[in-house]
């Protein structure tokens, strides 16, 4: 089945479609709906829109999912993928991370790759996000984590979770196994958190 192609100039001038990215922009804001910024996202890249409109859209979205997580860590509440706004929530922190990794800022990606282990509620995805983890503090650059760790042909495009990694190379288990020492200092910075939330 081939996708009907998409004609952007008849888009850009289609008065239904430029209403409702009216409607999403005013809904995103009003709602401080990431889930909404996402299809806008989508909406503006379709229809070529100005770069700095969907500069804008994409900063709301990474303030607004860093500003929830706050939340989420402060109050000890977990992101629930099957609930659609915390699902996009995580995903713009998860694509924020992978950003990091891809710029080389390993600090900074294994720090939010941990966070999202401690505030998925999802077993096997909290378990992708510590083989993240563990790749990054294991030295692996970006492009060695795709290329060796990465099984890119195993994503499930249905799957509403395909926009994080989760088909590796290896079984998750035998990787975290692999990486048991990276693991076990994970572990070791992740007890912070959780003794915060004892206090």
């Amino acid at each position: 089945m081939e996708s009907p192609e998409i004609h952007v100039e008849e888009l850009k001038k289609d008065p239904e479609f430029l209403a409702n990215i009216q409607r999403l922009e005013i809904e995103c804001k009003e709602e401080e709906s990431i889930a909404k910024g996402y299809q806008l996202l989508d909406a503006q890249l379709i229809i070529e829109a100005p770069e700095d409109d969907i500069n804008e859209i994409f900063t709301f979205i990474v303030n607004t999912a860093f500003d929830r997580l706050a939340e989420k860590l402060s109050t000890s509440k977990s992101f629930d993928m099957n609930d659609a706004e915390d699902l996009a929530t995580a995903r713009a922190i998860y694509e924020h991370g992978i950003q990091r990794y891809s710029e080389n800022d390993k600090k900074g990606a294994k720090e939010i790759f941990l966070v999202l282990n401690y505030t998925i509620d999802h077993a096997d995805l909290k378990d992708a996000m510590m083989v993240h983890a563990a790749a990054v503090m294991a030295g692996n650059s970006f492009e060695d984590f795709i290329e060796n760790l990465v099984d890119v042909e195993g994503v499930n495009e249905h799957d509403p979770l395909a926009f994080f990694i989760q088909t590796f190379t290896q079984p998750t288990d035998i990787l975290l196994t692999m990486f048991a020492k990276q693991v076990k200092q994970a572990k070791e910075e992740l007890r912070v958190l959780d003794e915060s939330k004892e206090k």
